[in-house]
């Protein structure tokens, strides 16, 4: 095959394998910067994944050594130079990522962060804002924006919604990096597993969440972050709500029959 030159790979590249899809940051040169370009490749590729009938698993991995490095900080400051000191841009790139961010969690499937390196700043928030996590021994996180005059705000908002906020807040204001145990203890990432299993142990846990009852997890992702903010009150009121859909589902009368029966159920949500 000839090789065309000049022609950059994509930001995203894009593996298949049964109800997995992989969605692989291509940016290791960059430190797979959330540049604006990388933004909207992973926006569309999630958005993409989340109507493919075929997957039921995404998750979420990179090349080289770094996992996500945060936003692009040459690119950040290039537009400063803009008649308006950069404000316009800069507050179009927060919003973006915010909306990034908000995809992974409306998406009516898991999204697991499969974590080979670092990942600081938004690169933490992207990891914070994954259902689930996993990541190698030589993983290492951190918020390091006061080192440098910028409070990790937008990364803060996922990282207190992941971890204790006494922990939150030590990584905010001390910028400093955790290891991949820290990180577990934190409640950042689920697993810390070495370096060749990675990709064993995400797929393990893909395939078998793959094999539940789809309708089941829709239901379960959105009132699990629905319910986060709510009064006990609240919370047990919609939680009763989608429960009670929930038993109106296909999905739920196979499963509970199945039970019943003492055989294994056959999800009508699997043959979609």
């Amino acid at each position: 095959m000839t090789e065309l030159k000049g022609v950059e790979e994509p930001a995203i590249l894009i593996e298949q394998v049964g109800p997995v899809r992989r969605l692989i940051m291509n940016r290791p040169e960059r430190r797979n910067a959330l540049s604006e370009s990388m933004m909207v490749s992973l926006s569309d590729a999630l958005e993409a994944a989340g109507r493919d009938e075929a997957t039921k698993i995404i998750v979420l991995a990179a090349k080289g050594s770094v996992f996500c490095a945060g936003h692009d900080l040459k690119e950040l400051t290039s537009r400063r130079s803009d008649p308006d000191g950069g404000k316009h841009f800069f507050a179009h790139i927060f919003r973006m990522c915010a909306s990034l961010m908000q995809t992974i969690i409306n998406l009516p499937k898991i999204v697991i962060a499969e974590i080979q390196g670092t990942a600081t700043a938004a690169g933490c928030q992207l990891v914070a804002s994954c259902d689930l996590a996993i990541c190698v021994n030589e993983a290492s996180f951190c918020t390091p924006g006061v080192n440098i005059g910028l409070f990790c705000s937008a990364p803060m908002v996922a990282i207190t919604r992941a971890i204790p906020q006494k922990q939150a807040m030590e990584m905010l204001v001390t910028g400093e990096v955790i290891d991949a145990h820290t990180a577990k203890a934190y409640g950042l990432v689920n697993r810390v597993v070495p370096q060749d299993y990675l990709r064993i142990v995400v797929d393990k846990y893909a395939i078998e969440i793959a094999g539940k009852s789809q309708e089941a997890l829709k239901f379960g992702k959105e009132v699990f972050y629905r319910q986060a903010d709510m009064t006990l009150a609240d919370a047990y009121d919609l939680a009763s709500h989608v429960m009670a859909e929930n038993m109106l589902a296909a999905d739920a009368e196979e499963g509970i029959d199945a039970f019943l029966s003492k055989r294994k159920a056959d999800w009508p949500s699997l043959k979609e």
